[in-house]
């Protein structure tokens, strides 16, 4: 048998034929973005955030606090359980997917980050209550709503529902994030529960390589449409923010109401709306404005493209790990 009629019975037999990622071959900036991710690769349990303890018992905030690490809890759990896999799912480049299942698992990381601060720091009555706000918070809901429901509107050969996806998720990392961020990067710029703010500024690299990386595959999806197809989607994208925008204006209202710093979250924002519309080669939408300077200090990672963050944190220690021995392998006692 030839290889063209072997090929043609294995098709036949199986009807289709599965292929393997091949990592030897250079298809684009997948793997400097992989290798950027994996060199940063941490775990929030190896940052100290128990050293919080002392100032978290005096701090005045709480509830407001967590309530911005459980929103971000909840976002990250789409982009874990949603929007990760379906972006992946649908691309066609087999890097690209594994790139994509990649950033996903860290997205996994990021959402047990926050529960790790808030098990470190709070009580289980309070952990609880504040899970519950999540799912009656309207303001919250609605943007995973709007998200979500753009991940799985994405249709199969179809690259206009798969470049909104793109841009969705672009919108969700390199913006919505960002008035949960504030809080925790503007207190431990102030020296108030520094090393829980250290978690956040790891997340911030994550978000940062993901916004980008994703961005680029949207710039390169775009250049593929047709001009009026272009000016369709750019439409779409700007009433796209502009809704969500006006929707974080409230949550902001809500989220910050007793902290007095709604006005620099805001403007925080809009300096994200405008970093995601650049990730994506699209024109930004908000004028310049001042940024807290204490909070662009904890989120300086604007570097070029190909060389990102060479460090993965100030106050970050890899955890001690015991050598493995024939004990490491006893899993006596343990049911899976």
């Amino acid at each position: 048998m030839n290889v063209l009629s072997e090929r043609a019975y294995i098709q036949k037999r199986f009807e289709k034929v599965f292929e393997a990622v091949n990592w030897n071959k250079q298809l684009g900036l997948h793997e400097v973005f992989w290798k950027q991710q994996v060199k940063q690769f941490w775990l929030p349990e190896e940052v100290a955030v128990s050293k919080d303890l002392l100032g978290w018992k005096q701090f005045e905030f709480q509830v407001t606090y967590m309530r911005v690490l459980a929103g971000l809890t909840l976002l990250d759990t789409i982009q874990t359980n949603v929007g990760m896999n379906e972006l992946s799912r649908f691309v066609k480049k087999l890097q690209q997917k594994a790139l994509y299942s990649l950033f996903g698992a860290f997205e996994a990381i990021h959402a047990k980050s926050y529960s790790y601060i808030f098990t470190t720091l709070a009580t289980n009555s309070q952990i609880d209550e504040v899970f519950e706000w999540v799912k009656t918070n309207p303001y919250l809901q609605y943007k995973a709503s709007k998200i979500e429901a753009i991940y799985s509107a994405i249709k199969e050969d179809d690259d206009v529902s798969l470049w909104k996806a793109h841009f969705s998720s672009v919108m969700l990392e390199s913006f919505l994030f960002y008035s949960g961020f504030f809080y925790p990067l503007y207190l431990g710029g102030h020296g108030i529960l520094k090393n829980s703010a250290e978690v956040i500024s790891l997340i911030v690299r994550d978000e940062s390589i993901h916004g980008v990386a994703v961005g680029y595959e949207a710039q390169e999806m775009f250049k593929t449409f047709d001009k009026a197809t272009q000016d369709e989607l750019k439409i779409w994208g700007y009433e796209l923010l502009a809704d969500l925008y006006m929707n974080e204006l409230k949550y902001t209202d809500d989220v910050y109401a007793e902290t007095g710093v709604g006005g620099k979250v805001k403007a925080y924002v809009r300096y994200n709306a405008n970093k995601a519309l650049m990730n994506l080669g699209l024109d930004t939408m908000f004028p310049d404005e001042e940024v807290d300077p204490i909070v662009m200090n904890g989120i300086r990672t604007d570097s070029v493209t190909h060389d990102f963050f060479s460090q993965k944190g100030n106050s970050y220690t890899m955890a001690n790990v015991a050598p493995i021995t024939d004990e490491t392998f006893n899993f006596k006692g343990y049911s899976i």
